[in-house]
Parts: structure tokens; C-alpha cells; sequence
């Protein structure tokens, strides 16, 4: 089951938005307007722009919390976030409580051992199954988070400025992590992330820009 259930997953990894719009209530002017993009192979995928451009909107779409106003989405069917503040999302007391709670098939206490040592060795964190989560750094708990992305079955995960708290080791840290995830040969992620910072774009395969409700083509980072 959990084979057929992984590969279900692996064979739909596209985001699409056609024609999109969105606009909140009583606002007359759209956040989101005539959006069109496809995200539908492995890689970074970095998005830059300014702040009120519409950036964290098109993540609260793309995860389906809330929907178009015009326009039609096709999501991954797995499909995760890692935020700019992992204390936002890390719910539980220690590493392996946290990566079990988002464990999304039915596995014996075994096959679970060694999924939540997997998940922490894929992102640098092994033998960290009982520490508390309180003692971990900020670039630890962004690990932890990813780790927890990686163990729900997610092959497509969106990252909201993750390095933005995060002092310079551990920008690069996470950065060089989510790169290899997205390079891996077996099970390769795709990984759209929001950045600011002009030199995180060195890391990205393909970069598009935010601006007033619009995503632009995506180009090199190089171009």
C-alpha cells in the first residue's frame, strides 16, 4: 500500500495556475491578477519581490487554504510548507514526536524508526530522534521542518523566506540541504522559495519575479 500510495504521489508533482485571480473582501483591487505559471519538474524555483507584491498570497493558493476568485489551480497532490519561523509550525516536544505526527500511512512501529531516522539523516540532523525541541537552534528547527515536509510523502514544498531568521551558516545550511533534495537521484523535490536576498538566487535552476499580482516568466538565475 504504501509503495502504490508513494507513487501516486511522484506522478503528480505539477502546480499550475491559469488565468488567476484573487481579491479579499471588500477590496476592489485585486492581489492576485491574470497569473499564469507552471511549476512541473524537479529543482529550486526561487521567487524574489517586494514586500506586499502578492508573494505570500500565491503560496496560500497554491496550498489551497484559500481559492481563486477567478481562474483555475492544479496543485501537487502533496504539497507542503516550510515557514519563515519554524516555531509557527513545530507542534510536538521532541524531533521524533514532531516527524510522527506528520507521518501521512499506516506503518508498524518499526517501519517508523527508521522513516524518522531517514527523514533526520536527509537533512543532517541523525541521532536527533529524542532531543527536545527547545534546545535545538533556529537553523535546527528549519531542518527539523523540513525533515517533517519530507516524511508526509510531500515531493513539492513551499518556502517562505525559510533563512530570513536565520544567521549566515545557517542560511547556507539549509540552502545546500534543499539544493541536494532537489538533486537527488532516487527521490528528487521540487522546491519553490521566497527569498529576498539577491545572492540565495546563486542556488536556484530557474528564477521568476513578483510584481504587483504577477509572476514573470521564469529565466536562469544567471540571465
Amino acid at each position: 500500500m504504501i509503495q502504490s500510495d508513494n507513487l501516486s504521489l511522484k506522478n503528480n508533482s505539477k502546480l499550475i495556475f491559469n488565468n488567476v485571480y484573487f481579491e479579499w473582501p471588500n477590496q476592489k483591487t485585486p492581489v492576485i491578477r491574470n497569473c499564469n505559471f507552471s511549476v512541473n519538474s524537479q529543482g529550486l524555483w526561487m521567487v524574489i519581490g517586494k514586500n506586499g507584491c502578492g508573494k505570500s498570497t500565491l503560496f496560500k493558493l497554491a496550498q489551497g487554504i484559500i481559492k481563486p476568485t477567478q481562474g483555475y489551480i492544479q496543485k501537487p497532490s502533496a504539497i507542503s510548507m516550510v515557514f519563515q519561523n519554524p516555531d509557527h509550525q513545530i507542534l510536538m516536544p521532541t524531533c521524533a514526536s514532531e516527524l510522527i505526527l506528520n507521518i501521512k500511512v499506516q506503518m508498524n512501529r518499526k517501519e517508523i524508526k527508521e522513516k524518522v531516522y531517514k527523514a533526520l539523516q536527509s537533512v543532517g540532523l541523525e541521532g536527533f530522534e529524542k532531543r527536545p525541541i527547545h534546545t535545538l537552534s533556529g537553523g535546527q528547527k528549519q531542518r527539523l521542518a523540513i525533515a517533517s515536509a519530507l516524511i508526509s510523502e510531500s515531493n513539492f514544498i513551499l518556502m517562505d523566506e525559510p533563512t530570513a531568521l536565520l544567521d549566515e551558516f545557517s542560511q547556507k545550511n539549509i540552502l545546500e540541504i534543499i539544493k541536494k533534495l532537489t538533486n537527488d537521484i532516487l527521490n528528487p523535490i521540487t522546491a519553490i522559495w521566497i527569498t529576498h536576498r539577491i545572492e540565495e538566487l546563486n542556488y536556484a535552476d530557474k528564477v521568476a519575479e513578483m510584481n504587483n499580482g504577477q509572476l514573470s516568466d521564469w529565466r536562469n538565475p544567471s540571465n
